[in-house]
């Protein structure tokens, strides 16, 4: 079994010190097999918020984790035009990681992560057909017990991201990348970018997606919080790749707790979602499901 945190929008320069400093602690103490950071390490892609990230992925890698990494579209300076364009991610490159399109694989899990952020969209992702030939070339050698999982900053699919019904713009290519990662058989597609926490099959969003699990991340770290949800990051266990556990931690006030539980399983046509209440804070249940 594979056991992964997944945070996402950790945003230094907008960020809860506190907050980063109970995020090691949790991870040093549970020790995961891998650790996945989903983009948006700075707020505005400055050197000092650069700096300030890539002191903390050391910090996470001096005690023996090994950590993947996309970047976000906030990791794009906005402000700073000529670099904006000229050279997008390479402070990105230069204080967080060189590889832009990231692999992991150990005996339970592959891991590709896919570079979304544009210096032309602003906020929204794209992947281009480069991307996509890549995610194809790498999973097809993969034994087909391990999980696959495709880590990006935007999701691939259109997501809820309010209360109500209202979706998000889904990733530029999505049909091709749709496609490819079916081809590819991902088990799991993790993302961010709405500082949301959310998991559903894939094959209820789009048809003919595959037999991917679509897993968001909230917001880590960051102080700009939506929905009235708290920070949070996702643990994940790759039992088999049909069975997988993913339990939501939660940030309370003075430390991070265990909140919502769900093993979901695949029964070869669709995944099942089956509630775990166990060890769960009822109040962090509420809470995050509230924000759902």
């Amino acid at each position: 079994m594979a056991r992964i945190a997944h945070l996402s929008d950790i945003h230094f320069g907008a960020n809860d010190p506190k907050i980063v400093a109970a995020t090691e602690a949790w991870l040093h103490a549970r020790q995961p097999d891998l650790i996945i950071i989903s983009g948006d390490f700075t707020q505005r892609a400055r050197i000092d918020q650069f700096k300030a990230a890539s002191a903390y992925i050391n910090r996470l890698r001096s005690r023996g984790h090994k950590v993947l990494t996309v970047p976000g579209n906030h990791d794009i300076p906005l402000y700073d035009v000529i670099t904006r364009f000229t050279a997008p991610l390479h402070r990105y490159k230069r204080y967080i990681d060189s590889t832009l399109c990231p692999w992991f694989e150990n005996d339970e899990v592959a891991v590709l992560g896919l570079n979304t952020a544009r210096s032309l969209t602003i906020k929204d992702g794209r992947i281009n057909h480069d991307q996509i030939e890549l995610m194809r070339q790498h999973f097809s050698a993969v034994p087909k017990h391990k999980t696959r999982i495709l880590v990006t900053h935007h999701p691939l699919f259109a997501m809820p991201i309010g209360h109500g019904t209202e979706l998000s713009e889904a990733v530029g290519r999505h049909d091709d990348a749709v496609k490819a990662a079916c081809e590819a058989g991902v088990h799991i597609a993790l993302a961010g970018h709405f500082h949301r926490t959310y998991a559903e099959s894939a094959r209820k969003m789009v048809a003919k997606a595959g037999n991917a699990l679509v897993i968001q991340a909230g917001t880590a770290t960051s102080t700009r919080l939506r929905n009235d949800e708290p920070q949070s990051f996702n643990w994940i266990h790759a039992e088999r790749s049909n069975e997988i556990e993913l339990q939501v931690v939660v940030w309370e006030g003075a430390g991070f707790q265990r909140g919502d539980h769900v093993r979901y399983n695949f029964d070869g046509s669709d995944w099942s979602r089956h509630p775990i209440d166990k060890d769960v804070d009822p109040a962090l249940k509420s809470a995050v499901l509230a924000a759902r």
